[in-house]
């Protein structure tokens, strides 16, 4: 009787497996509309859902780092028809202390979408031409440079934080909820400085209502021509990259999170996806196989962990 059920059981997966998907998926992202999460989001959706044959809706949950959309897919349904796109998770757990979710436990990594650099940028009449006249004016201007953050733990806020520590200067901070808010400040002129997504600020730099002093990678991007790098702007030592990726609820079947991965690679081989990403400055890095992801995300951690350590950086 016992290998019946088994049978049954075994069974019973397969049928799923073959079957998956039979609904729509929801791809749920912790960040408003207007910056690179919510831009990869809707074309890493867009991709999908031409190749799984099902509409794959997105849903923005921002607020709190990210905090609200993490738990919110932790606590859904492990089918593989929720899924979080987002950033390290190892960053929320060192920044917020009580969280309500395992970064660790909670999740199945899929893929990975793409990688970028933030941009630095500032208004067109700032008081300093150039990344090292930035540096120079905070210096003897101490907490008079006001930065447009995209909130707590987000990739501009954590490439400000260790900008500050590299450089030997100060921010005052001012936090927004995403980058497109935090970018409106700065053109409104009630911020001074803001780290942003390439997405959130290109078309502000292309049409001069902003100015680029420099990406936030060692070396400039080919992603983002015409912007040097840090080191080439005045800041050796200093290099920062983010990338956003897509989990699941952990106990989700492999089978649906491969055919999920294997959807999202599908989209991200296309050269005018790969184009479409290289517009918003940043570059299409699937991964293998989602073990391949886990085991990146895994390595990863103790970098972000001790960067938001030695950042000071804490949200009660």
């Amino acid at each position: 009787m016992k290998w019946v059920l088994l049978f049954l059981a075994a069974f019973t997966a397969q049928v799923a497996a073959q079957s998956f998907p039979s609904k729509p998926l929801k791809l749920v992202v912790g960040y408003p509309p207007g910056g690179s999460g919510d831009f990869l989001t809707r074309l890493a959706a867009d991709e999908m859902a031409k190749d799984l044959g099902q509409p794959v809706i997105v849903e923005n949950k921002p607020g709190a780092g990210g905090n609200i959309a993490h738990e919110f897919v932790a606590r859904s349904g492990a089918d593989g028809y929720t899924i979080l796109n987002a950033t390290h998770m190892a960053i929320n757990r060192a920044l917020y202390r009580n969280l309500t979710y395992d970064p660790d436990k909670d999740f199945a990594a899929i893929g990975r979408i793409a990688t970028g650099p933030t941009v630095i940028c500032v208004q067109p009449g700032a008081p300093f031409k150039d990344l090292r006249e930035m540096i120079a004016y905070a210096k003897a201007n101490p907490g008079n440079l006001f930065h447009a953050s995209a909130g707590y733990g987000s990739a501009p806020h954590l490439a400000s934080v260790l900008f500050e520590s590299v450089a030997g200067i100060k921010f005052t901070h001012v936090q927004f909820k995403g980058g497109g808010p935090a970018t409106q400040s700065l053109i409104a002129g009630d911020t001074q400085v803001n780290f942003a997504t390439a997405p959130t600020v290109m078309g502000f730099v292309r049409a001069n209502r902003l100015k680029a002093l420099a990406v936030s990678s060692r070396h400039a991007s080919p992603a983002i021509p015409g912007i040097p790098g840090a080191e080439e702007a005045g800041l050796p030592g200093y290099d920062f990259t983010f990338w956003f990726g897509l989990f699941a609820p952990a106990g989700t079947p492999a089978a649906a999170i491969q055919r999920v991965h294997a959807a999202l690679n599908k989209g991200l081989a296309r050269p005018e996806v790969r184009d479409k990403i290289a517009l918003q400055g940043m570059d299409a890095t699937a991964s293998a196989s989602p073990a391949a992801f886990d085991a990146e995300v895994k390595k990863e951690t103790p970098y972000w962990e001790k960067l938001v350590r030695e950042s000071g950086a804490k949200v009660e």
